[in-house]
């Protein structure tokens, strides 16, 4: 089974430590502890990943971001990426050729995915019976050092 893993971008961004910094691609541009967390349990466990933007959509490691933000959805904001581009990115990207979503988001990223992608498309969240950080964070850390994937 080809799964793709969902990951979150995460508040916390390469510019935060170097403002200086131009364009990165997203692989770098995304440096707290729950993004890097979930982008290793998808490196071990999924045969792919992308990152889940409010403001880019949908991004590949090497796609390029090109400065800070701080818009996550749920906000009002002109920034915040429109449904109807997500779901041009999941047919552009290809995203809709997998057999299996793996989402490792929280709850708030759950209609996002569902109303971007397709009702057929089988998608896993284990992530959402944690009930709080500090364990999806114990959870994601305990699977990659153990090699056993959330069920």
């Amino acid at each position: 089974m080809l799964d793709l893993s969902i990951i979150p971008c995460g508040r916390k961004k390469i510019w935060d430590t170097h403002p200086e910094w131009g364009a990165v691609s997203a692989k770098n541009a995304y440096i707290g502890t729950l993004h890097r967390r979930t982008r290793q349990y998808a490196e071990l466990f999924t045969d792919q990943w992308v990152i889940l933007s409010a403001k880019h959509g949908f991004l590949f490691a090497e796609d390029m971001v090109d400065g800070p933000y701080d818009v996550t959805f749920g906000q009002k904001s002109d920034e915040i990426i429109p449904f109807d581009q997500l779901i041009s990115q999941i047919k552009d990207k290809q995203l809709d050729q997998f057999e299996r979503l793996v989402i490792l988001t929280g709850k708030k990223y759950k209609p996002v995915i569902n109303t971007a992608f397709a009702d057929d498309m089988p998608r896993v969240y284990p992530l959402l019976q944690f009930g709080g950080i500090g364990y999806i964070l114990q959870s994601l850390k305990q699977s990659v050092e153990t090699n056993t994937p959330i069920h």
